[in-house]
């Protein structure tokens, strides 16, 4: 088991009827006027943004409204909601959506913070992020699980380039969630969530050659969990029980729990983002279409890990660990599928020309210069397979 830090410091506030509690949270995190951040008319329609707005009001904290946050959080759009909570001197972001108005959100606080500096200098890493506001989410999409990562994702449409950050200052302050709130999710992005989940647990577990027993149980653990009952809420998604474990995992999955002692390998993200800066595909989506090619390519540079995935999360029997690694792709790839989720590019709509495969692999290795895979290196030449196999 490597060294590792671990540090989840997000107050979680799970159940039914949670988000009336929004300007308590607000309140105990020092909130005078917050701006407040969402995407489309959905939150509107369902009362949901105004039921947070009165809880603000009942807890004295005045706020302005910034909607517009797309499925694919943009810099420009981020760079107006700086624009706006300058003008309006707010001192806390809330997030009231999914992943996409939360990484808006994260990017406004830092923005806004450091209004004296270009974001995208910020988010490109030129300018060091030494300070930030604090940031609130009501989670709607079980998906990103950036109410408690300390990652946020921007794409810069000019540059065609999509990028993320990690920081501590990503770390929300308080997340209120409510698993009813996702009743409502059209089939296809709730499909997109469960599998973006499924991605962020499977990212850290197949780094080959180190021990840790008690992260692959939970991870397996996980993984076992978001199946099951995706599989209830795909067919009855005003199940409880079953929704509430969704969010649940989403959360877990990707506040860092699952990668203490092991890391992670974040390769399959960076095929997937390169996807999305270019076709503006669903996240999840542009995941599910390249992860078999990926998952076939790397297999047998990580018998162990693919061996045991298969036969600890899905329960394969076989006793040869090639045999064994093939099967759990196999059912794996199909679930994808079962809950219509693409598994290759032209079922994500896409028909990439070998130019632009070429360009994929580029963005995906940032032109050579990033080194994809813990399991073995991949550069743009071995990404381009990668792409090519997933047509």
């Amino acid at each position: 088991m490597n060294n590792f830090t671990y540090h989840a410091p997000t107050d979680v506030v799970f159940g039914r009827g949670v988000e009336e509690k929004t300007g308590e949270m607000a309140v105990k995190y020092g909130a005078r006027k917050v701006l407040i951040v969402y995407g489309g008319g959905s939150v509107v329609r369902s009362g949901l943004l105004g039921r947070v707005e009165e809880s603000l009001k009942k807890a004295g904290v005045s706020y302005v409204e910034f909607g517009g946050a797309k499925p694919n959080p943009t810099l420009a759009h981020a760079e107006e909601g700086v624009k706006l909570a300058v003008a309006e001197n707010c001192n806390m972001m809330i997030a009231v959506g999914g992943g996409s108005s939360i990484d808006t959100a994260k990017a406004i606080a830092h923005g806004t913070a450091n209004s004296d500096h270009s974001l995208w200098d910020i988010w490109s890493k030129k300018i060091p992020l030494e300070k930030s506001l604090p940031i609130g989410a009501v989670l709607t999409i079980p998906a990103a699980g950036s109410e408690m990562s300390d990652s946020a994702v921007l794409t810069n449409e000019e540059l065609g380039k999509k990028g993320g950050i990690n920081t501590e200052f990503n770390r929300c302050r308080f997340a209120i969630m409510n698993p009813e709130l996702c009743y409502t999710l059209p089939k296809y992005q709730l499909a997109a969530g469960i599998t973006d989940i499924m991605m962020h647990t499977m990212e850290r577990y197949f780094i080959p050659g180190i021990k840790c027993d008690m992260t692959d149980e939970i991870a397996e653990g996980l993984l076992r969990t978001v199946i099951k009952n995706a599989r209830i809420v795909m067919e009855d998604q005003e199940n409880y029980d079953a929704m509430a474990e969704i969010m649940w995992a989403n959360s877990l999955s990707h506040n860092n729990l699952t990668e203490c002692g092991r890391g992670k390998d974040f390769s399959v993200h960076k095929f997937g983002h390169a996807l999305s800066a270019k076709y503006d595909a669903t996240h999840g989506a542009s995941l599910s279409a390249v992860w078999g090619s990926w998952a076939n390519y790397l297999y047998m540079n990580a018998l162990d890990r693919f061996s045991q995935y298969a036969r600890k999360v899905w329960g394969v029997t076989e006793t040869d660990d090639k045999l064994a690694s093939e099967e759990g792709i196999r059912l794996t790839v199909q679930f994808f599928k079962s809950i219509g989720m693409p598994t290759s590019l032209s079922e994500l709509g896409v028909n990439p020309t070998d130019e632009e495969i070429h360009e994929l692999a580029l963005n995906a290795t940032q032109n050579d210069n990033l080194k994809l895979s813990r399991i073995i290196p991949l550069t743009s030449k071995e990404a381009a397979e990668i792409y090519t196999n997933a047509r």
